[in-house]
């Protein structure tokens, strides 16, 4: 436990955070399961896209970690899409 104002503070700051960041990865993974199985079904992908760069705008995840997710749905589009 902090003894420290400043750091009993951080703490409540890190927690809140914490619950923020759980509950955008969640909806990001929940995006991402329903854009996979759209992408199967011939179905739009621009969903996906919107939720994966919403989460690497508020740092969920890194923005490489945004450009390899959407080059993988992209690609799995063009190749559901060539069948």
């Amino acid at each position: 436990m902090a003894n420290i104002r400043s750091a009993e503070k951080q703490q409540r700051q890190a927690e809140k955070a914490a619950l923020r960041n759980r509950a955008g990865k969640s909806r990001l993974r929940s995006a991402l399961k329903k854009a996979r199985a759209s992408v199967t079904d011939g179905q739009s992908i621009s969903t996906g896209f919107s939720e994966i760069d919403r989460a690497a705008k508020r740092g969920i995840i890194k923005p490489n970690t945004a450009d390899r997710y959407k080059s993988r749905l992209a690609k799995a589009a063009k190749r559901a899409s060539a069948k």
